[in-house]
């Protein structure tokens, strides 16, 4: 016999949270969310133990804790002008029990409006700082750089201050080869604040090269160098995650076989004959608008080309998985080819990087903080201010 029997009869209010449940059946990503759907602590804590907090253990407190303090302070440094911390609530900003903002993100506007607004904003950055701390691969980081650069360090060659790209075939001279060997954690953060998922996993720039050459056919060269030094392949490139605003590869063929005979009897490296070649590949070329990254500036032109490499644990603790197998798991890269005009407008204006870095911390602020708290922000007097 059944211990229950069928029933709708409720002890509170029948209602359903549509915000909420829109928000589940849609897709909509957490960061977007302007509200949560708890009634009390006990809901709260009973959230964080489905999160995946073991809230008995003092270091999962003290980790929660941490990662309160560490959200108020970004905030406060990167979305907030210098004395503007104190518009955030004294409840949220030294919660005594940071799950209390979990209740407060559940209020109606009605009950405290600032709270919820505050507390939401809060919570989504700490979203992110726990994802980022359960990132294994963060975690053998340190491997992961060795190897992937000990593969691009076998055609990376240097003769005093000059860089080379060789196959051991073709050598092309480099005008700048900037290695990029960690991505700050404040830049992870505010990388996926300005992402949908916002996952630890979708940062795809950890690591990664920028090689800039005199010019675009150079480029290309360089990409079929790569080609046959086999770090680019069909199988290790990430097809999703190709931006080329660089090469107009009908155009570049077009250039290529007019002049390829020319290339073939060169007897010193061809300067002048590939500038001549660059400068018809540049009148023929159409704009090329492989990128889907809404905060590159318009005339920002490179090829940037993601791969996967497989990574070793076994010189690592753990080295082992369940049935005594070595750890191995793929990791992935970025490849970036500029020429060097192109490297040039990446220096100032809406192509640089701090106007890039810039745009991507208004779209974190603008989906952290949502439209009514940026409003009510805006409203409030300017520090300093008579």
């Amino acid at each position: 016999m059944a211990d229950h029997v069928a029933s709708l009869k409720s002890k509170h209010k029948f209602s359903l949270n549509w915000g909420y449940l829109n928000a589940i059946t849609s897709g909509m990503s957490a960061i977007d969310l302007s509200s949560l759907a708890l009634r009390n602590l006990h809901d709260a804590r009973e959230f964080a133990r489905e999160y995946g907090f073991d809230l008995d253990q003092p270091a999962t407190i003290a980790r929660i804790v941490n990662g309160h303090r560490e959200a108020v302070d970004f905030i406060a440094a990167n979305f907030l002008a210098p004395g503007q911390e104190c518009l955030i609530p004294a409840e949220v900003r030294h919660a005594a029990d940071p799950l209390q903002l979990l209740v407060y993100a559940s209020q109606r506007a009605e009950q405290n409006e600032l709270l919820r607004m505050w507390s939401c904003a809060v919570l989504k950055v700490m979203h992110g700082i726990f994802y980022i701390d359960s990132d294994l691969k963060l975690r053998h980081f340190n491997t992961i750089r060795e190897q992937v650069f000990a593969s691009l360090d076998e055609v990376i060659r240097k003769d005093g201050e000059q860089y080379f790209l060789t196959d051991g075939e073709m050598c092309l001279p480099l005008l700048h080869y900037d290695k990029k060997s960690n991505k700050g954690r404040n830049s992870i953060l505010l990388k996926l604040l300005q992402k949908a998922a916002y996952l630890a996993a979708d940062i795809y720039d950890h690591l990664g090269v920028r090689m800039t050459f005199a010019t675009r056919i150079e480029c290309l060269l360089a990409l079929d160098a790569l080609q046959r030094a086999h770090l680019l392949s069909v199988t290790n490139v990430d097809p999703q995650r190709t931006r080329n605003t660089l090469l107009d590869m009908v155009a570049a063929k077009e250039v290529f076989v007019k002049y390829r005979t020319l290339l073939e009897r060169s007897t010193s490296y061809p300067s002048e004959l590939l500038q001549t070649m660059d400068a018809e590949l540049k009148a023929l070329s159409q704009p090329q608008t492989r990128s889907d990254n809404a905060h590159s500036g318009s005339g920002f032109a490179s090829l940037q080309v993601t791969l996967r490499k497989m990574i070793h644990l076994h010189d690592e603790a753990p080295t082992q998985d369940a049935e005594g197998r070595d750890v191995d798991f793929f990791f992935e890269y970025e490849i970036q080819l500029m020429d060097a005009d192109s490297h040039q407008r990446s220096l100032t204006g809406p192509a640089s990087h701090g106007a890039y870095k810039q745009r991507q911390v208004e779209t974190a602020r603008v989906r952290v903080f949502g439209l009514e708290l940026l409003k009510w922000i805006a409203a409030q007097p300017q520090p300093g201010a008579l």
